[in-house]
C-alpha cells in the first residue's frame, strides 16, 4: 500500500535549526566535502606507499577517518534536507524553539536556550526541544511551574523569564 503525499508529509521529522545553526551546518558540510575529503585521500595515498596494508596502522586510521567523515557528510545532508529554520521569537508570552528561558529549580536559577536536537549542546546551555526539560518548557508562560519527567526522576521548575 502506498501512502499518499499528505500522510508522507506527516512522517517527515524536521531538523529545527536557528539561522546560525543552519549556517554552521552548511559550513561544516562544505569543509568536509571540499577540504577534509582531500586531506583524508592524501593520507590514504601516503599510507598505501608504506606497503603491506594488512599491518598498516596509518592506512587503517585513515580509512576509519574517511568512514567517519562520510557518515557525517550523509548526516549533514539529511539534516539540511529536512531543515526547518526557526525565526527568532517575536513574542515572549510563552516558550518556543529559539527562546532563552531563565528557570528556577531546586538547586538554583539557570538559563537555557531552547533549540532543535541538531544544535543541542548542554555544555553551552542549549537544550533540545525534544529533551525532557525542553519538552516541559515549550509552551510554558512566565511564572508557570512545569513538571519535568525523566526516566529516572521527576522534578519541577518555575519559568522566571522568557527572552
Amino acid at each position: 500500500m502506498v501512502k499518499n503525499d499528505k500522510n508522507l508529509q506527516k512522517d517527515i521529522k524536521y531538523a529545527y535549526l536557528t539561522s546560525g545553526g543552519l549556517a554552521d551546518a552548511k559550513a561544516e558540510l562544505e569543509f568536509l566535502k571540499k577540504t577534509k575529503r582531500g586531506q583524508i585521500a592524501e593520507r590514504i595515498n601516503q599510507a598505501r606507499q608504506y606497503g603491506d596494508l594488512a599491518e598498516n596502522s596509518e592506512y587503517d586510521t585513515a580509512m576509519e577517518e574517511q568512514a567517519m567523515a562520510e557518515s557525517r557528510i550523509a548526516e549533514l545532508e539529511n539534516i539540511l534536507k529536512s531543515a526547518k529554520v526557526i525565526a527568532s521569537p517575536t513574542s515572549q508570552d510563552f516558550v518556543v524553539i529559539g527562546s532563552t528561558v531563565k528557570i528556577e529549580m531546586d538547586d538554583g536559577i539557570d538559563e537555557f536556550m531552547i533549540v532543535g536536537r541538531v544544535e543541542a549542546d548542554p555544555s553551552k546551555k542549549r537544550i533540545s526541544n525534544e529533551s525532557p526539560l525542553g519538552q516541559a518548557l515549550v509552551g510554558a508562560k512566565k511564572g508557570e511551574v512545569v513538571e519535568v519527567a525523566t526516566p529516572i526522576v521527576r522534578y519541577k521548575c518555575k519559568v522566571l523569564e522568557i527572552k
